[in-house]
């Protein structure tokens, strides 16, 4: 399929990619706080896939389609959860020794606005709603809808890629320069994790809910560096 001559498959490419790297700037190189790049990421990640959804009924359509849950999906994704729970926690105490938490805590509480006093409700939004976002928008509008219109390998490392590039500002400064090239490794590999997760039920529920478990460890491991616990 020509990617270039599909207007679909060419408008989503095009929204995502510049979606994805307008919120590593916002995080990387203009660190704006917590709340502002929230709600730039709520006009990029929920906006324009929903104006572009009402330009265009049959995109329309195959969005709502996504949201629908399966059973069979979400009981194996919530299992899967829970061992990525654990992988992550172990993870942590593994690399603890090497990782400097004052360093990223510092980096969070000078640039994102996120300190001990806010934590719990940021970590909470994290959880329950910046990950259902994020799952829309990657999984759902940048990979299942993308899918639709090109070849399935095409639509996995793109949608993967977009979610490793819009992470890379966000953990920028917390590593050392081999850590964090492998942190944007295993972001990838995650993004082609959770786009297979989908794949078979063709909803955003399985990778949602294994999201939320990685953001639960994620805040765990974050209420344990700010001293919260």
């Amino acid at each position: 399929m020509n990617i270039l001559k599909n207007k679909k498959a060419l408008f989503i490419i095009i929204s995502a990619s510049v979606c994805a790297l307008l919120m590593c700037l916002a995080d990387g190189v203009f660190k704006l706080p917590y709340a502002a790049k929230s709600g730039v990421k709520i006009c990029l990640f929920l906006v324009v896939p929903v104006c572009y959804s009402l330009m265009n009924k049959a995109v329309g359509k195959k969005l709502k389609a996504l949201l629908i849950p399966s059973r069979k999906a979400v009981i194996t994704a919530l299992m899967l959860g829970c061992a990525v729970f654990a992988v992550i926690l172990g993870g942590y105490f593994l690399l603890s020794p090497i990782i400097d938490l004052s360093a990223i805590a510092e980096s969070l509480t000078s640039g994102a606005g996120v300190g001990k006093d806010n934590f719990i409700y940021v970590a909470v939004y994290i959880s329950f709603v910046n990950s259902l976002l994020e799952e829309f928008f990657f999984r759902g509008y940048s990979f299942l809808l993308l899918k639709s219109e090109t070849s399935r390998a095409f639509a996995y490392i793109f949608s993967s890629l977009c979610f490793a590039i819009y992470h890379a500002g966000m953990t920028s400064g917390w590593f050392n320069i081999g850590i964090y090239l492998l942190s944007v490794l295993g972001l990838f590999a995650g993004g082609c994790i959770f786009n297979l997760l989908n794949e078979k039920s063709e909803s955003i529920y399985p990778s949602y809910l294994t999201h939320m478990f990685a953001n639960f460890a994620i805040n765990l491991i974050g209420l344990i560096m700010f001293g919260i616990i």
